[in-house]
């Protein structure tokens, strides 16, 4: 397999599809790794921050501020 049809396949999902059993075989892993998720790891998702969510009283977006009030 070419090196353009080894980018290809690890970039094009509808391209890599179509590639036959041995194809697929000869094709090397892709450097950046696997991108499959497992649950258990996206349960462990928190969107970045373990903290409760604070607002800034006057405008009621989340922020930094060290008091945790509703927003208005």
């Amino acid at each position: 397999m070419s090196r353009s049809n080894v980018i290809r396949a690890w970039k094009d999902p509808v391209y890599r599809k179509s590639l036959s059993e041995s194809e697929l075989a000869e094709l090397p892993p892709n450097p950046a790794g696997s991108i499959d998720i497992s649950d258990a790891d996206l349960e462990k998702v928190t969107g970045g921050s373990d903290s409760p969510r604070t607002y800034n009283r006057e405008c009621s977006i989340p922020c930094t501020h060290s008091i945790t009030c509703m927003p208005s």
